[in-house]
């Protein structure tokens, strides 16, 4: 299982919902955090709850809807001066639920694509070859299970779209340590998936951060978080362990 103490992570979305557990998570295990959201006032209310973790954190802010705004970021990170050793793509923008799919406007699918394919792809376009050199990292893309529901169809088709990109670029780094997985934290009641959802949010964990932790050189696999609910993070790794890309 890795060992994350001292290494740096970027969680997008990272100020709130699935996001701030996963850097909570990832920083009570001695991670250095680079949160991202919109607001860096934002980041600053999840960075106070970090720091006295005793570890580093740093605060990026990007609207994932503008590219020139993801490759600013990505060159303030890299001004950083540290290497990124995960990436959580976790922020993701679930447009509304239209009764009428025939009504759905273009603007569904433009504003899904964009946060929640085209700005996670070009962040592992930034990152992966980074880790490629240095010989170690790990991707985890947050995809959704929603399936059948035309009334969403920017949404679901911008996270189909997510696992096909995550499972080929995977196919570039299989057999190495720099592993690329896709996560599933199931209907949580988040910002993003509501009130009325029927998970709580702390049932993706251990299950969206697992992908983090598994040292088996196998990429483009599926980690959805109730499979791994009530698992300690060292059963989960095992299970993760022994499940295959199909």
């Amino acid at each position: 299982m890795v060992d994350v103490k001292g290494k740096w992570a970027l969680v997008t979305g990272g100020a709130r919902g699935i996001g701030a557990l996963v850097a909570t998570f990832m920083a009570e295990r001695g991670a250095n955090i680079i949160i991202q959201s919109r607001s860096l006032e934002h980041n600053q209310k999840m960075i106070d709850k970090l720091i006295p973790l005793g570890v580093e954190c740093k605060s990026v802010a990007c609207d994932l809807q503008n590219p020139d705004s993801v490759f600013a970021m990505l060159n303030e990170i890299d001004s950083f001066g540290v290497d990124v050793d995960f990436v959580f793509n976790n922020a993701a923008v679930q447009i509304a639920y239209r009764t009428n799919p025939f009504d759905t406007p273009v603007a569904d699918f433009v504003d899904s694509f964009y946060i929640n394919t085209i700005s996670p792809a070009f962040i592992c376009y930034h990152f992966l070859p980074k880790m490629q050199k240095k010989g170690f990292g790990r991707i985890i893309n947050t995809t959704s299970g929603i399936d059948k529901e035309p009334q969403q169809a920017g949404y679901s088709a911008s996270k189909a779209a997510l696992d096909k990109f995550t499972r080929d670029l995977g196919t570039l780094t299989e057999g190495t340590d720099v592993i690329i997985s896709l996560t599933d934290p199931g209907w949580c009641r988040t910002d993003l998936g509501g009130p009325g959802a029927p998970n709580a949010p702390e049932s993706a964990i251990p299950g969206v951060v697992v992908g983090a932790f598994v040292d088996d050189k196998k990429c483009g696999r599926l980690f959805s978080a109730g499979r791994f609910h009530n698992l300690s993070l060292e059963e989960a790794v095992k299970v993760a362990e022994s499940m295959t890309r199909d």
